[in-house]
């Protein structure tokens, strides 16, 4: 960890262009060079070959999941390393990684005595998350969410009606799991290292639609995976039409009978936490 190359992106949680600047002079601090710097999603994800000709070895990620999603995917292939900072909402990764520690406090960790470690996704496609995928009607409430994040009101009020009754529908039907055989309004599935974690949600009263349209709008995606019901090492959506899922709470349409498995990366990721896998 010599030569970073650090992608932000302004419109994450809390990956402010202050927080930014100021992690920038840690890094001075600490004697690394800056060999890179991209805004996402102004700025394109760099090439595996950018990175080698900026000779950059670790790549610094300091955004929420969905931005942390898009560069991991887009490096997939890249033989360096990953140090993921806690820039969004959520930072769930970043937890995994390195606890509830500081960004700062990260840094001079990693720096000092960080170990790379390999972590599980979700794989559907072409598409991998490393937080959680989530497919049904639920997943309609993210356009609500985006809207609402950009200040479009007229947008917000009529993507929540369209996720409200899309809500209110016939659900979806997985494939593959063990005693899954409803129609539920959310399946979550969640990367473990030797299986697949899948939990599914039938919110058919008011209140409980309420309180799963509210985590959507919020951004708190995930919150109402609470309990993991069911471990499968494959499974499928059974459905006649393409489906609406999130991956790392950002928004992908897969095909019908897409299947859904799961993998390892190679040991990439910077950790500090004793406890990261």
């Amino acid at each position: 960890m010599e030569r970073l190359w650090f992608i932000t992106n302004p419109n994450s949680g809390s990956a402010t262009q202050e927080k930014c600047e100021a992690l920038e002079a840690v890094f001075k601090e600490r004697g690394l060079v800056l060999a890179g710097r991209t805004g996402f999603p102004d700025q394109a994800i760099p090439s595996v070959a950018e990175l080698a000709e900026a000779r950059a070895d670790t790549v610094v990620l300091f955004a929420g999941d969905g931005t942390i999603n898009a560069a991991l995917c887009a490096l997939a292939e890249w033989d360096g390393a990953f140090l993921i900072l806690p820039g969004g909402t959520m930072n769930l990764l970043a937890k995994t990684l390195h606890g509830d520690a500081e960004p700062a406090d990260i840094i001079h960790a990693a720096h000092e005595g960080g170990r790379r470690v390999a972590l599980p996704y979700v794989e559907a496609g072409p598409h991998r998350a490393f937080v959680g995928l989530i497919l049904g009607p639920a997943a309609h409430w993210a356009r609500a969410r985006e809207a609402a994040r950009k200040g479009r009101v007229a947008r917000v009020l009529g993507a929540i009606r369209s996720a409200w009754r899309k809500t209110f529908g016939k659900g979806i039907r997985v494939a593959g799991v063990p005693g899954m055989r409803g129609r539920y309004q959310a399946v979550f599935v969640a990367p473990a290292a030797d299986a697949l974690e899948v939990a599914a949600i039938d919110a058919r009263d008011w209140a409980s639609i309420a309180e799963l349209g509210w985590n959507w709008l919020t951004g708190d995606w995930i919150a109402a995976r609470a309990v993991t019901d069911q471990r499968a090492t494959r499974l499928r959506p059974v459905c006649s039409r393409p489906v609406l899922a999130l991956f790392d709470g950002e928004p992908v349409t897969l095909d019908p009978d897409v299947e859904v498995s799961g993998g390892m990366t190679a040991p990439a990721f910077i950790a500090t936490r004793e406890e990261a896998a």
